[in-house]
């Protein structure tokens, strides 16, 4: 998860981290519980969580947390509309005057509290987790883009805010970068979705080529017609994230550095799929090692601002989440001493290297696979 801000223009500054003594031991053990699920459900997602300010973690974790168990049960669970109204009865808790009993609500409702979360931006989370539910089709690329609000665009504002950000210009910015990646997911996967009998590309743009959502739903199968499709919409993706670098800019320092990496691996991922004439369908796109250490080294430098960018109406598809957020009282950025670009680097490639290290043991055959192979 995400995850899509100038402390000029937000005017967020510096504010002296909590002890650990200083947070409630219950608090402790709840923020400890999410972290120990992401460690051993999402081992990616932990290690790259590291990325983040240490002070932010805590609040990641159980934002993560939720947004995780409420995918899963309502994508994998027998009866999805139901627990879609059982996640949305877990929401009444986190935003009731008392503390919930279960233990991520727990951790959750500290964090709307500690933050002051409205309730619509996880609300859209779970509107897009039922139009998956429901395989909506998807008119046009604006329709593609109010999908890509719910489940992606709101985690963006959501991050935003855990910063410390309010400025309504800057949260458009994190909704463009979260949209921007869920535009390269959907191009990316079009071939596993249509197996999964959902569709995400624009049905006006498929039939302008000639194709037929249901004929890729029952025969997915890549042609250059399809590729332009794939293509077009990644050219749409790279729009937002050169309108999101201008917030990425001014993140806190601790923060700048995981998110621009994010931005500009899912932009290399868009980019190699390019390369590979917009086939997502017989084939998936993944970077190389040596792409992702180059782009990840790459994003210690900070994107330069562009005016024009920075002050770009937000999409009209997330208005309504950021009128929600702009009467909110303004709170500070978390931030962390200046430790170096040298330092940072070393920080950021490190990580990734050990998310690298992940993979290749995940995807690698087994032992007597390799032993059996060498004799």
């Amino acid at each position: 998860m995400q995850k899509l801000m100038l402390e000029a223009t937000s005017g967020a500054g510096s504010v002296p981290l909590r002890s650990r003594e200083a947070i409630p031991a219950d608090a402790r053990s709840d923020t400890a519980h999410c972290r120990a699920m992401i460690r051993t459900g999402s081992k990616s997602f932990f290690l790259a969580s590291h990325l983040l300010p240490l002070a932010l973690r805590g609040a990641v974790y159980a934002l993560y947390a939720f947004c995780r168990e409420a995918d899963d049960a309502i994508d994998d669970g027998e009866d999805p509309l139901a627990e879609l109204a059982i996640f949305r009865e877990r929401l009444d808790a986190v935003y009731g005057e008392e503390l919930p009993g279960n233990v991520v609500d727990r951790a959750l409702a500290r964090v709307v509290r500690d933050h002051a979360l409205p309730r619509e931006l996880l609300e859209a989370l779970l509107q897009g987790f039922a139009w998956d539910v429901q395989s909506r089709a998807y008119k046009d690329l604006g329709s593609v883009y109010g999908y890509g609000v719910r489940v992606a665009g709101s985690v963006g504002v959501m991050m935003a805010i855990l910063m410390g950000v309010r400025d309504p210009g800057m949260l458009a910015r994190a909704a463009d970068l979260g949209v921007a990646m869920q535009l390269t997911n959907i191009a990316r996967d079009v071939g596993e979705d249509a197996v999964a009998g959902r569709v995400y590309l624009p049905m006006r743009w498929l039939r302008e080529v000639g194709l037929s959502p249901q004929i890729l739903v029952d025969k997915p199968e890549y042609s250059p017609q399809l590729g332009a499709v794939v293509a077009r919409l990644l050219s749409a993706a790279e729009c937002l994230y050169a309108r999101a670098d201008s917030g990425i800019a001014g993140l806190p320092a601790r923060c700048r550095p995981g998110i621009y990496a994010a931005r500009k691996l899912y932009a290399g991922i868009g980019h190699e799929l390019l390369r590979r004439g917009g086939d997502s369908v017989s084939q998936r796109t993944v970077l190389p090692v040596h792409r992702k250490l180059l782009l990840t080294a790459s994003s210690l430098i900070p994107p330069r601002v562009n005016l024009a960018h920075l002050h770009a109406d937000p999409l009209p598809q997330v208005r309504y989440l950021i009128r929600a957020v702009d009467s909110l009282p303004a709170s500070e950025a978390v931030e962390r001493p200046q430790s170096g670009l040298a330092g940072d680097i070393d920080w950021v490639l490190n990580v990734f290297a050990e998310l690298e290290k992940r993979d290749r043991e995940v995807h690698a055959p087994p032992s007597n696979f390799r032993s059996g192979a060498a004799s």
